[in-house]
């Protein structure tokens, strides 16, 4: 029998649970609905839909050079999520053998984690500037008389930005581990150096199991973002010179704000979805052999 007092409990939860149920409805289910049937049509915003079937999806494999290129570009930025691990697991294990001033350093090193993406654009933007900026101006006082122009050519710039996209992201990734590498439990490790093992032992028979699912957590929000990676390229290149740094995601925006074909860039827009479904699928798939849960 339910009792009043059960019907008014039951009466405030729905009424907590209603405004994210209502803004996810309203802000994240309908308009995916909406992109979904726009992508079956040529729509410009200023006249109605018409229905094109799947041709929008037929051009995207058959007879748009710059998807391809866009996805060539958008794999390169995805060197950056193993390397940008790989470095935040060091600075993660130093941090760990101190305790002096280990709070000092994850606040500075977690710094850029906090700032405005574009206001770090705009700076890695100056320091990359071929004629005054920071690190060619570095360079010439180090006797490199002709510092190459980063952003400037196309075969530096993905590599320049692979490189600020890394220390970006570097705080955050840092501190995760960090937080991962102190739940080792410590009684492991003593007993793993007690029977002979090295610090190369250690590591990898019990410390790398042990924040193997905070790696595997790391690598697949790591590779969805860089999937998606949209406003460091817009901010610092435009995707030039040359499309040579265009991602994906600028694709998708500039078919859709600037050359106003909505119906296309929302077929661009599920065909990334896809690719993220996929890749993200295949990263649980191997995760069954190195991800340890116990």
């Amino acid at each position: 029998m339910v009792t009043p007092r059960f019907k008014g409990e039951a009466a405030w939860a729905y009424a907590f649970i209603a405004p994210p149920f209502v803004g996810f409805l309203v802000f994240a289910l309908l308009p995916m609905l909406a992109s979904f049937a726009l992508s079956f049509t040529r729509y410009d915003i200023l006249s109605p839909p018409e229905l094109v079937g799947l041709d929008n999806y037929r051009d995207l494999f058959t007879s748009d050079y710059f998807v391809g290129r866009t996805l060539v570009n958008t794999a390169f930025y995805m060197l950056g999520v193993p390397l940008g691990m790989a470095v935040a697991l060091a600075i993660a294990t130093l941090l760990d053998r101190i305790a002096r001033f280990r709070g000092f350093f994850r606040t500075v090193y977690f710094i850029p984690s906090v700032c405005s993406i574009v206001a770090l654009a705009l700076l890695w933007k100056l320091i990359y500037r071929g004629d005054y900026g920071l690190l060619n101006t570095l360079l010439v006082r180090l006797g490199i008389h002709d510092p190459p122009s980063w952003i400037a050519d196309p075969r530096l710039v993905k590599p320049s930005l692979v490189f600020m996209g890394i220390w970006t992201n570097l705080g955050y990734t840092t501190v995760i581990f960090l937080a991962a590498l102190q739940s080792v439990p410590r009684q492991l490790l003593e007993a793993a150096e007690l029977d002979g093992a090295g610090a190369w032992q250690r590591f990898r028979h019990v410390v790398f199991p042990a924040i193997s699912p905070t790696t595997f957590f790391v690598s697949v929000t790591g590779t969805i973002a860089a999937l998606q990676n949209f406003d460091q390229v817009y901010v610092m290149t435009r995707g030039g010179p040359a499309y040579a740094s265009a991602t994906y995601m600028l694709y998708v925006y500039v078919s859709g704000f600037q050359y106003f074909e909505m119906g296309y860039a929302s077929a661009m827009a599920w065909l990334l979805a896809i690719v993220v479904l996929v890749v993200t699928w295949l990263q649980f798939r191997l995760a069954k052999h190195w991800v340890f849960d116990d």
